[in-house]
């Protein structure tokens, strides 16, 4: 699969809620083949980047590239291209498992969508439970469904929301060979935590936010 881009830049980007003001003139750079881990307190802004950077809110004010293409432009074009694990899962709760990514599989138009699902299943360890309705899923089978999810269209920019949410040690070690893998396979990472360990394994570079500001940015340690 061609890429559509491999730099994401961020240039004063601006986000008000009202007269809440939940990012204040960001800049940043993201590379293809690099994690970078976005750090800070509560309400410093966090989530509220990567929805932007995922096309899921607006700026205020500011621009968003993605290589040449430029949000909100070309924003349908580069969905297409973007994987996205939120505090929501995306997941349909009545579907089971295997039957929501065969529909994400089929929605970004993948020409096996049933390979593709029977790949994920065994990448994610996702045994008898992916037949179950999603309602029914613990916290931790939700997250490596919704993961696996995010990851269906082989995305050039992944975006992760405290994804080691509901994992038990396994699954936290399995999260960090995905993160690695997908790494080495090209693709622009972008990750929050409040995981200390998790992002001293994985990150390339580090970004810290306060009061909806760059309060820190540079390689990692």
């Amino acid at each position: 699969m061609s890429r559509a881009f491999d730099t994401v830049r961020a240039r004063g980007l601006v986000k008000l809620y009202g007269r809440t003001r939940a990012l204040a003139g960001v800049d940043l750079t993201l590379e293809a083949g690099r994690v970078t881990v976005v750090e800070g307190p509560n309400g410093s802004g966090k989530s509220t980047l990567l929805h932007l950077l995922a096309l899921l809110a607006q700026p205020t004010d500011g621009e968003l590239r993605f290589g040449e293409l430029r949000a909100p432009k070309q924003a349908r074009r580069i969905r297409r291209h973007v994987g996205v694990l939120t505090h929501a899962s995306m997941l349909y709760p009545d579907l089971d498992g295997a039957e929501n990514l065969q529909f994400y599989a089929e929605l970004h138009g993948l020409p096996h969508p049933a390979a593709r699902v029977k790949e994920l299943r065994e990448r994610f360890d996702i045994g008898p439970f992916g037949e179950r309705p999603v309602r029914t899923y613990s916290r931790g089978q939700l997250q490596r469904v919704a993961l696996a999810r995010a990851l269906v269209a082989e995305p050039d920019l992944l975006l992760l929301d405290e994804p080691s949410t509901g994992l038990d040690v396994a699954g936290v070690a399995r999260l960090v060979e995905v993160v690695k893998e997908e790494r080495a396979r090209g693709a622009i990472v972008a990750l929050i935590t409040h995981d200390r360990e998790l992002a001293d394994q994985v990150a390339d570079a580090r970004l810290r936010l306060r009061r909806g500001r760059v309060q820190k940015d540079g390689e990692a340690a």
